[in-house]
């Protein structure tokens, strides 16, 4: 049993901080508690450094990710017993990321005799950074953006991304224990450690502050419709239901166009559930729509490509023209794993996807989708959690982002709601609007500060509309990408392979040690 591997204490302690952090994401939401949620676990952490974080991490990531049976059972239509045991499997891989974070800077703090301060935030960063992009990568929760309501802070993620915030927020972890410390007599009190992140609050908190007070970025504006049908994901690839999907979303568009004339209409992820670019009485249904509106219509539909006798399927996005033509076809380029394709299939042939009725996915290529004197940059679904495919969109030109999402496989679960929050980080770390269209909601204009705009409720027909500004303002995030957490990942690195060429004396992980 776990328990057996630490006193009944000390796992509690990091069974205490897993939830600590847990409760800081939506919902509930507490984003204080992040501040001091690890204090449990690095107070007793320094004996067993991985033991401790794995644990913490375990209840941290099953708290978070709880829905993921929803997704499984209730749409995958997965025994729950395989639903449980695929959920914990991810969750056992994930907990590996904080405890090889937290072994990694008690074990080079103590051989380098390196504060706790400096490298615990270090450490830390790298581990969520690999966990990115780590087999295809699964950003989800990074501690960063427990911290999306704050806006003042969340003005600083234009410098170095969400993986900032989660620098802080390790640091001031790291500073209370050396406090808490202090008080014991363990420790002197920390001033430098407590100097240096008050100094970088400070910066954070008044270059917020410019942010917000500054003027936005000058530019032609466009007017956007959002149309959120809200059609049962049990139905959604019914061939039988394809007509009421149609007409659901072209009565809505002429009501939104009724109340406010838009220049782009969107429809959400797979809207149309049928290939669209084949000829067809739906197809040529939904081509009347941008006639009716006298606008652009972009929309999710799945596509397909020929290559060499055999077929490619993707997760696409159209635009259509007022007139009805198409324009252009942007692809998903970061697939769902077991929801789009399956890894490994080869191995494993018992495995199938959760999305019926449609072959394997293919990966597309980042292309933007152009108006009339608008460059659009379509993120599909979870595509939206990926910082560097936002900038990649950007950096080719993008005057707007859209992220189309059918969030319905979430159910009504915190995560249509972590998912939002992490969207927002995109809007101001590339300085641009973000428009998001979403099947059973949330719905919503995220504005280059990160405020939210019009939201709408989740799993009720919704129109959200609103007046953007095309462009995106200057950010060095955009320019740098992720050196922060690259910088660290080398540090790590480099300190990991001393050590492994050089093991410490016993004596070195004595008392006397500033870390852990």
């Amino acid at each position: 049993m776990i328990p057996a591997t630490l006193s009944s204490l000390k796992f509690w302690a990091c069974v205490a901080s897993g939830l600590l952090m847990a409760l800081a994401f939506p919902r509930p939401g507490l984003a204080e508690l992040a501040w001091i949620g690890l204090l449990p676990l690095l107070w007793v952490g320094r004996e067993r450094p991985f033991r401790s974080g794995f644990i913490a991490g375990l209840v941290f990531f099953a708290v978070v990710l709880y829905w993921l049976n929803i997704v499984m059972t209730t749409y995958g239509g997965l025994h729950p017993l395989l639903s449980v045991a695929a959920y914990l499997m991810l969750v056992v891989y994930l907990a590996v990321y904080w405890g090889a974070a937290l072994w990694a800077a008690v074990h080079i703090g103590r051989r380098f005799n390196l504060s706790l301060i400096l490298v615990l935030p270090v450490s830390w960063i790298a581990f969520e950074f690999l966990r990115s992009f780590l087999l295809s990568g699964f950003p989800w929760a990074t501690l960063g953006y427990t911290q999306h309501e704050r806006l003042l802070l969340l003005q600083s993620v234009d410098l170095f991304g969400v993986y900032g915030l989660s620098f802080l927020l390790i640091m001031a972890n790291a500073v209370g224990l050396e406090i808490l410390r202090s008080r014991k007599g363990e420790r002197r009190f920390p001033v430098f450690g407590t100097s240096v992140l008050l100094l970088l609050l400070a910066a954070a908190l008044g270059y917020g502050g410019m942010r917000l007070n500054g003027a936005e970025t000058e530019g032609s504006s466009l007017t956007v419709n959002l149309i959120q049908g809200n059609i049962d994901q049990g139905v959604k690839w019914n061939p039988e239901y394809q007509q009421h999907t149609v007409n659901t979303y072209r009565d809505l568009s002429l009501q939104a166009a009724g109340d406010r004339p838009a220049d782009l209409t969107v429809w959400p992820e797979s809207a149309t559930p049928f290939y669209f670019q084949e000829s067809s009485v739906l197809s040529r249904q939904v081509r009347r729509v941008p006639q009716l509106i006298d606008g652009y219509l972009l929309f999710g539909s799945p596509a397909y490509e020929q290559v060499n006798q055999e077929y490619r399927y993707l997760n696409s996005a159209f635009l259509l023209s007022s007139g009805g033509e198409i324009l252009g076809r942007s692809d998903k380029v970061h697939l769902v794993p077991f929801g789009e394709y399956v890894p490994l299939k080869t191995f494993l042939p018992f495995i199938d996807k959760l999305v019926v009725g449609i072959g394997d996915f293919s990966p597309g290529t980042v292309t933007t989708l152009s108006t009339n004197g608008a460059s659009i940059g379509v993120l599909v679904c979870f595509e939206g959690i990926f910082p560097e495919l936002a900038r990649d969109f950007v950096r080719q030109g993008s005057d707007l982002l859209v992220n189309i999402t059918n969030d319905a496989w979430f159910g009504r679960s915190s995560a249509p709601y972590q998912h939002l929050a992490m969207t927002r980080f995109r809007a101001v770390e590339n300085r641009i609007w973000t428009a998001r269209a979403a099947n059973t909601g949330i719905s919503a204009f995220i504005s280059p500060r990160g405020e939210i705009l019009e939201a709408t409720p989740i799993f009720e027909p919704a129109v959200s509309s609103a007046q953007v500004r095309l462009g995106a303002g200057f950010s060095l995030y955009r320019s740098w990408g992720d050196i922060l957490p690259i910088a660290c990942g080398v540090f790590i690195l480099w300190c990991l392979v001393r050590l492994w060429r050089k093991p410490a004396a016993a004596n070195s992980c004595g008392a006397q040690s500033n870390s852990l």
